[in-house]
């Protein structure tokens, strides 16, 4: 179980020296695991160049939980599934050559209904053909 809290603050916008500040935020979550009881409290600040007007408290915290989707739905599938942390690939646009293709990878595995990225990869590695149905190209 989780409950986060923000507060946010204009207060510090001439103060500070980060380009095109509109807002300060401070987020705390407390998350309790409901089958240990173990609780964990944390907090952590920003800043956004969205002012109160377009961004309210809500709006915010909205954007922030949206991240996390989006860290927890790709980047940890990335690194996770294709261990892409000790990617040795650096040179040129080598890398993001090579992240564009782990998302179409990811992609083309949720489009065609797998449940695991992890057990999608292993099913497809088993066999040549598998991965060219994935694109349409059976008959190869």
């Amino acid at each position: 179980m989780e409950v986060r809290r923000i507060w946010t603050s204009t207060e510090l916008n001439g103060y500070l020296d980060f380009p095109y500040v509109a807002q300060v935020f401070s987020i705390e979550r407390e998350t309790t695991a409901l089958l240990t009881g173990e609780f964990r409290r944390e907090r952590v600040y920003g800043v956004t160049s969205l002012t109160p007007e377009k961004a309210s408290p809500a709006r915010l915290l909205a954007h922030n939980r949206h991240h996390w989707t989006i860290e927890n739905g790709l980047h940890w599938i990335r690194d996770w599934a294709f261990d892409e942390d000790r990617c040795r690939i650096r040179r040129g646009a080598g890398a993001r050559v090579m992240a564009s293709l782990r998302n179409l990878a990811i992609s083309l595995l949720r489009l065609a209904g797998a449940a695991s990225i992890s057990v999608a990869l292993r099913f497809c590695s088993r066999s040549r053909l598998r991965p060219l149905r994935l694109i349409g190209l059976a008959g190869v």
